[in-house]
């Protein structure tokens, strides 16, 4: 019945491959300019090549997890897959296997754009300035870069311009930006059934539902910590997920990555790629403004049938 299922599987799947491959392939050789077919087939090619080593990462991560959960040995995986024992040693050696909770191929960081105000020493408004991207984002990405390269991942941000437009239909994207400014990305939050951003007269807080909890950054008090929504939320597509990450207050986001930095092979080995949502609970040093605790507090949600 194993034998079975996995044939099914693995039939199935190639013949969705081998259709997507040929509907483009055809369009490009239809294409009549000489030169614009060129440019566009010499851009897919860097683009198959880097679906291949999407699908070598996919390989490689579950022949190593086959080998450290004792289902097969080296020898038995080999005589699977069709490779010498040698291979399988060679190949389960690679990059480690937690990378793929970030990303299977180039990971994008998309950080939103805002415009930024406030008060001068004097108590006069300042001017409006802007877009950027928040000091505090940009620290989250360079953690989160720091992160993945040890991982043997590559690695880049975007900017998602004012009023929050991102495309979400794609691999290996984690998206950092809070719901207030992206209404696309507030509405996909709300198919959470178990966390959930809200807005009161106080401000921006966190609710767990499934408890009636709610949860105020520390900031909002005069102290050093923060709050923040760490999930993997479902495309629009519906053809996948992405990473997203987002503090009640900047700042939290970085609480993620520091927390993830400690417990990315824990996670990857209870969650893989599946769909999830937790808050992270961080505190940083007041004068470096560097987190310097991080931990989890809630559960681990999933949502039905995820």
């Amino acid at each position: 019945m194993e034998r079975e299922q996995l044939d099914g599987n693995l039939s199935s799947l190639k013949e969705q491959f081998d259709a997507a491959f040929d509907v483009v392939l055809s369009r490009l050789k239809e294409l009549s300019d000489p030169l614009e077919r060129a440019k566009v087939a010499h851009a897919l090619v860097g683009r198959v090549q880097d679906h291949g080593n999407e699908f070598q990462a996919v390989r490689n991560e579950a022949m190593n997890e086959t080998l450290r959960v004792g289902r097969l040995n080296s020898t038995q995986l080999a005589s699977e897959l069709g490779i010498s024992k040698g291979r399988v040693s060679q190949l389960a050696k690679g990059a480690p296997p937690e990378r793929l909770f970030l990303g299977s191929g180039k990971v994008i960081v998309a950080l939103a754009e805002k415009l930024e105000d406030g008060k001068l020493q004097d108590g006069r408004d300042k001017p409006v300035q802007g877009p950027v991207i928040a000091t505090e984002d940009v620290q989250t990405y360079e953690c989160l870069r720091e992160l993945a390269e040890d991982v043997g991942l590559e690695i880049t941000f975007e900017r998602i311009s004012l009023g929050g437009n991102v495309r979400l239909n794609r691999n290996n994207l984690v998206v950092v930006c809070g719901p207030r400014l992206s209404p696309l990305i507030e509405q996909i939050l709300e198919s959470d059934p178990h966390l959930r951003f809200e807005k009161d007269g106080d401000g921006w807080h966190l609710v767990d539902r499934n408890t009636g909890q709610v949860y105020r950054s520390p900031m909002d008090e005069g102290k050093n910590g923060d709050i923040a929504y760490f999930g993997r939320l479902p495309r629009p597509d519906g053809q996948g997920a992405f990473l997203y990450i987002a503090g009640i207050h900047a700042r939290g986001s970085g609480g993620v990555v520091h927390w993830l930095s400690q417990e990315l092979a824990n996670v990857h080995r209870e969650l893989k790629v599946k769909r999830f949502s937790t808050l992270i609970s961080s505190r940083f040093d007041p004068e470096t403004l560097e987190i310097v605790e991080s931990e989890r507090i809630t559960p681990f949600y999933r949502p039905e049938g995820a």
